[in-house]
């Protein structure tokens, strides 16, 4: 059931009941509240659902049109890396230059992480307050994992874009706690692991045909693997990769579909390889795509990738498209199947989410899911990790093949890409193919920057303008400061015990 997400939950409201609700003396009140205040919630079951679903919910102004596809936040998510580009020359997250402290959409993708952070924090709060009100068995352990997993999975963005942030893991109720220190490190990441690995440990390996698309505990290990090994990139600690090694095996029941397209196709949606995706479609009769996600609004389909791989797409308000990068197209071997299914070899526009995709009445908007973790991005993790940790490269291997063979399987008789020899002992050249194999296989997901950023930290790469591909002539990225975007000028001027990141 791809509608449970937008569904609007009481939960989105309490934080403003809380704050008018403390500030107020009873006793001086005339009119009693005309909607649920704290008091009166989460007296049943359902409300607890509910409350899920509005944490859930938040994800959805990370791909939402706000009246302009290009004040949308999704550039954040494709454009920093060397797979996407645009001829728009003043685009920041392309050029890197402008990108400054001031930038509304850092601003807004920046808070939207952490309301999310609040209404996870306020649920966590009212489940262990709970006394008696869940009846399903359970459901109090699975509600508490998928608060924990969203919760994590909000402090693995913050860690990748913005690297030091506050980390607050509990519900704010007094002015002291307004000012949170800023974070270190991989603070964040540190938390975003452990709420993977709780929730791990509550959720349920799978939902009814009523509740698909909800986060599973293969989901949790999932991302608790990926983040190890993100942890151990940043720190050069084999026990991290040993341990997502660990977590990755534990995932039950997962594959690689038998078609590479069917990851971003409307019909096939939740399928096998997918182990976390967003669920995109409208939850209401109206669709009405430019509203936001909150108090009771009729949200409508997604934007997600339509808006900016459609190239002709009348609503993309005269702006450029995205478009693979040249280094892109010439990665794959001609012959591999993903490079048509990909994108267009000749005018570079892409084909995913694009060639299988459903839009809404209005032709705005696009019903397809964004998938956010796939099996296949499991398999490259566990290589990487072998490989990093110490392990068989022949097993490191392996996995990378098990990736190339779904490939070439969809032609009959295929012979490209061929499978890596196993005998090979080189580390440099396996990580290389590993490397090689994340940027075509996972091309235009949004997964890119995060890759790069990681493997610079580790001394693997060196970015640099060259490295990108862009089309435009105006990039200026710089490693000392472009590695982390700027924490809002919003969030500085109001904490000073947040610093600013280096350069901005």
């Amino acid at each position: 059931m791809k509608i449970f997400i937008k569904n609007i939950s009481a939960l989105m409201i309490i934080s403003a009941i809380v704050s008018f609700y403390s500030g107020c003396n009873r006793s001086h009140l005339d009119l009693l509240p005309h909607g649920p205040t704290e008091e009166s919630y989460f007296t049943e079951e359902n409300d607890f659902a509910k409350g899920v679903l509005g944490v859930y919910a938040k994800i959805n102004d990370v791909y939402w049109y706000r009246g302009n596809p290009y004040m949308c936040t999704m550039p954040i998510y494709l454009l920093p890396g060397d797979d996407i580009t645009t001829n728009e020359a003043n685009e920041e997250f392309e050029i890197f230059g402008s990108l400054q402290p001031s930038t509304e959409r850092v601003t807004y993708f920046y808070t939207v992480w952490y309301q999310l952070i609040a209404r996870a924090n306020t649920l966590l709060e009212k489940i262990e307050e709970e006394n008696g009100v869940y009846k399903t068995a359970n459901l109090k352990d699975y509600n508490k994992g998928e608060a924990l997993f969203l919760r994590g999975y909000a402090f693995y963005n913050l860690w990748n874009y913005f690297g030091t942030a506050p980390l607050t893991i509990e519900r704010v109720k007094t002015p002291e706690q307004f000012t949170p220190p800023g974070t270190t490190g991989t603070q964040l990441l540190d938390q975003a692991i452990l709420d993977f690995t709780e929730a791990a440990s509550l959720l349920p390996a799978s939902w009814d045909a009523a509740n698909r698309g909800r986060v599973t505990k293969n989901a949790a290990l999932g991302m608790m693997g990926k983040s190890l090994v993100f942890r151990a990139s940043a720190t050069n600690n084999t026990s991290d990769y040993s341990a997502a090694i660990a977590a990755l095996n534990g995932i039950s029941g997962a594959a690689l579909t038998a078609d590479f397209t069917d990851n971003f196709a409307w019909d096939t949606e939740n399928n096998e390889e997918s182990l976390f995706e967003y669920q995109a479609t409208q939850a209401f009769s109206v669709d009405n795509v430019w509203l936001e996600n909150d108090f009771d609004n009729a949200v409508g389909n997604l934007s997600v990738f339509y808006s900016f791989y459609s190239v002709g797409n009348a609503n993309i308000w005269d702006k450029s498209p995205f478009y693979a990068t040249t280094k892109l197209v010439n990665a794959f071997e001609p012959d591999d199947p993903r490079r048509d299914l990909t994108l267009n070899a000749a005018t570079h526009e892409v084909k995913k989410y694009v060639t299988r995709d459903k839009l809404n009445q209005v032709s705005v908007g696009s019903v397809n899911n964004p998938r956010i973790l796939r099996y296949a991005d499991v398999l490259l993790l566990k290589a990487e990790a072998t490989l990093q940790s110490g392990g068989s490269t022949a097993e490191a291997i392996g996995y990378i093949n098990e990736v190339r063979t779904r490939a070439r399987n969809m032609v009959p008789g295929g012979t490209s890409p061929a499978n890596y020899a196993t005998a090979e002992t080189d580390k440099t050249t396996i990580m290389n193919w590993i490397m090689s194999e994340r940027f075509i296989e996972l091309a235009g997901e949004g997964q890119r920057w995060f890759d790069i950023r990681r493997w610079q930290m580790q001394g693997i790469i060196t970015l640099d303008n060259a490295f990108f591909s862009s089309n435009t002539s105006t990039m200026s990225f710089q490693v000392s400061k472009h590695l982390l975007f700027p924490i809002p000028s919003s969030e500085i001027d109001v904490n000073p015990n947040v610093p600013q990141n280096a350069g901005y």
